[in-house]
């Protein structure tokens, strides 16, 4: 931890709490890979790994030896170096993003708290190591592991920040976030009854004089 008299005692803290947040490590796929050489064939294996801290660190990396373990210590160590921060909106994404990677594309897309992660291989692994709990994923592309993790994570560095946006529009935050119907409430007000009067249908001059004495009131009269 750097003790620089530049950094504050928050920013102190919280630069202390992110060195020492555990990452977690998947290994998404393990392979194995021959080279024809003059003598015959020589075989290694390549892991593909992702790693994350479950809130909103993640990282993917590659490695390849002729032992798995090492394949797979040297992709953790290659995922390390490319840890990034992913913009978050409580337990989802901030917004809609389509990622790219060769010829994979992963679109993702918010979802409301208990949808959870709806995707599958090492798009799933990404976005849980990420900490994000509700997502929509969908390949649209190659179904190859590596380009479908490398096109997720090109998709989560582009998600951009509400304050961000705001800041660069020079707006406020709750003008830049997407309109939101209001809620309305039902009304516990009684509706006040009709009056008699208007109740009543009204009567025709003809009838008003039936059932009376009243000349014309009746045929027979």
């Amino acid at each position: 931890m750097s003790t620089r008299p530049e950094f504050t005692t928050v920013e102190r803290a919280v630069i202390e709490r992110e060195e020492t947040r555990e990452l977690k490590e998947r290994v998404v796929e393990i392979n194995r890979v021959a080279k024809v050489v003059k003598g015959g064939r020589r075989f290694s294996f390549t892991a593909l790994v992702v790693i994350g801290d479950e809130v909103d660190r993640v990282g993917v990396g590659y490695g390849k030896a002729r032992e798995v373990p090492l394949a797979i210590t040297k992709a953790v160590e290659d995922a390390k170096k490319n840890l990034f921060t992913v913009p978050k909106h409580g337990t989802t994404i901030t917004h809609e993003i389509l990622g790219r990677s060769d010829a994979a594309r992963v679109l993702l897309r918010p979802a409301s708290e208990g949808t959870g992660v709806i995707a599958g291989g090492g798009v799933r692994a990404v976005l849980e190591l990420a900490g994000i709990r509700d997502i929509l994923a969908k390949s649209l592309g190659t179904t190859n592991p590596i380009n479908m993790a490398k096109a997720t994570v090109n998709g989560l560095k582009n998600l951009r920040r509400p304050e961000d946006v705001a800041r660069a529009r020079g707006l406020t935050i709750s003008q830049v976030l997407p309109y939101k119907h209001p809620v309305v409430e039902e009304s516990t007000e009684l509706t006040p009854a009709p009056s008699e009067e208007a109740a009543e249908p009204p009567v025709r001059e003809a009838d008003q004089g039936r059932g009376s004495g009243e000349p014309g009131g009746s045929p027979d009269g």
